[in-house]
């Protein structure tokens, strides 16, 4: 049964920075990876109809799991929606020979102008069965966390 992950936090930044942190191929490598993974894009067209391909590389290989690898998951997305300021929506799809990883994951990221700043609300739509709602809820945490620290630092 198709399963969905929500995620939100309050970041201390105008929303127009916000946004433009989530279609920007360097700001997303630096911030997006969660605790333990460092990420690079192979390639990177941030458009309606623009894709990508992202490679997760995790800190310890002797404790990983990746889908693609024994050491990273690669995913191969593009993107299907991008309302400036307001929200971007991509499919997601990783590399794996597992079955329990294969479909079409949709990420819905919406920013939102409140008085702390910019809340950002994360929805994973169809996310593969592989993936535990434990892990995922930590990932998509640890990557809020790194957003919030990448720009309130600026």
């Amino acid at each position: 049964m198709p399963r969905t992950d929500r995620a939100s936090r309050i970041i201390a930044a105008p929303r127009e920075q916000v946004f433009a942190a989530l279609v920007d191929a360097d700001a997303l490598a630096a911030w997006l990876p969660p605790e333990g993974m460092s990420g690079r894009f192979e390639r990177f067209d941030a458009r309606p109809g623009g894709s990508y391909r992202l490679v997760l590389t995790y800190a310890d290989a002797s404790t990983a799991a990746g889908k693609a690898t024994s050491d990273t998951d690669i995913v191969e997305g593009r993107f299907v929606e991008i309302v400036p300021g307001v929200r971007v929506v991509q499919a997601a799809d990783f590399e794996s020979d597992d079955p329990a990883y294969a479909g079409t994951m949709t990420m819905t990221w919406e920013v939102t102008a409140v008085d702390a700043g910019t809340r950002v609300e994360i929805r994973a739509d169809d996310v593969p069965a592989g993936i535990s709602a434990a892990d995922h809820a930590a990932g998509l945490a640890s990557s809020l966390d790194n957003l919030a620290a990448y720009l309130e630092q600026r």
